[in-house]
């Protein structure tokens, strides 16, 4: 089984994270996300990954390297400009082996998805589909673009985001491709597969399916979203074969020092070499690599870079603090501010709820 993995976004939306990671390789639950989805991946007979690489494409060779280490083989295919996701994953089909009527999954870099994958093969292989979609009920779907199905599973339309959807079913990002498909896709062009490869088939009369299901999901494409999902997996919400240790309320890595006066739940990462003194208290959130939280100080729902310092009395809600960055005391920092790397902020007594 081969599959395609596209990660080659710039993460806007996570920035100050990606100014200088891609997406795809942030520590999430103590490893970087892709280890998340390669391990499931493996875990349903995939043993062959071609990553669609675009953004900082050198780094996710040093990360995985020829994927031995994970029980895979992976290639690497880099688009030189972007394509699309349909040209994203044209491009990595080129290095894919397997004959023009094999399944091929493809997977978006920064899904977190709980669905079982063999299942939606099956579906795939018994209907003999072109495209085969997981799809997954959101109580919102007016802020994504929603898919209708017939009662056999048919898509029958990708409709854009409305007022009053049709449907709270919505691409999940998940699909499996009849190998021909992928080459039918024009080569070295920007494509968009939710606005112009399936709407094509759908209108050919090619069997396009949906796998529905209500299972765990998440797209970690925001600040929120990413801490949200590297609690849910430190807390055991949703499992993976990745995650190093077992669940609990927190996670601490190598070199890791917490003080026995200190709380720390919620399915919190101490990172390696962290410190987090007595009488602070840490709640659902991403501490890297080094980073230190002064005694008294509050973090909640937050991600606090490599080597910042967050110092005695400060507090934290929502927030991202960029590596190196350093929070006086005093200072209050809620509602998704976000401080770039290296920042000092002094001693305050001032709430902010801008960028800084």
């Amino acid at each position: 089984m081969e599959a395609i993995l596209l990660v080659g976004g710039q993460g806007t939306r996570l920035r100050p994270l990606t100014l200088n990671t891609p997406k795809p390789l942030l520590p999430t639950a103590g490893v970087p996300f892709l280890a998340h989805q390669l391990a499931k991946a493996r875990a349903y007979g995939v043993r062959r990954v071609v990553f669609a690489t675009s953004y900082r494409a050198s780094m996710f060779a040093e990360a995985f390297g020829d994927g031995s280490a994970f029980g895979l083989e992976i290639i690497y295919m880099t688009e030189e400009t972007p394509l699309g996701t349909g040209g994203a994953i044209r491009n990595a089909g080129e290095a894919l082996s397997c004959p023009p009527d094999a399944p091929v999954l493809v997977l978006n870099g920064d899904i977190l998805s709980g669905h079982d994958i063999g299942a939606q093969l099956d579906l795939h292989v018994s209907r003999d589909a072109a495209v085969t979609l997981h799809l997954t009920e959101v109580d919102d779907a007016s802020r994504f673009g929603c898919v209708p199905t017939e009662p056999d599973g048919r898509v029958s339309a990708f409709l854009e985001k409305m007022a009053d959807p049709v449907t709270n079913r919505i691409n999940a990002g998940c699909y499996v491709f009849r190998r021909a498909v992928i080459d039918s896709i024009p080569a070295g062009q920007v494509v968009s597969v939710e606005r112009e490869t399936f709407p094509s088939l759908i209108e050919a009369g090619a069997l396009v399916l949906g796998y529905a299901d209500a299972s765990y999901w998440l797209d970690v494409g925001t600040p929120a979203a990413f801490v949200q999902g590297s609690a849910d997996l430190v807390l055991g919400k949703l499992s993976s074969p990745a995650l190093p240790g077992g669940t609990g309320e927190r996670l601490l890595l190598d070199g890791a020092v917490v003080s026995p006066e200190a709380k720390v739940t919620g399915g919190t990462v101490v990172g390696a070499r962290a410190v987090v003194e007595a009488g602070a208290s840490v709640r659902g959130s991403v501490l890297s690599d080094e980073s230190v939280i002064a005694s008294g100080a509050t973090v909640v729902d937050s991600v606090v870079g490599v080597g910042a310092k967050v110092a005695a009395g400060a507090v934290l809600r929502g927030v991202v603090v960029g590596d190196g960055a350093h929070i006086g005391p005093g200072n209050e920092l809620t509602s998704g501010v976000r401080i770039w790397p290296g920042v000092s902020l002094p001693e305050c007594s001032v709430r902010f709820s801008s960028d800084v």
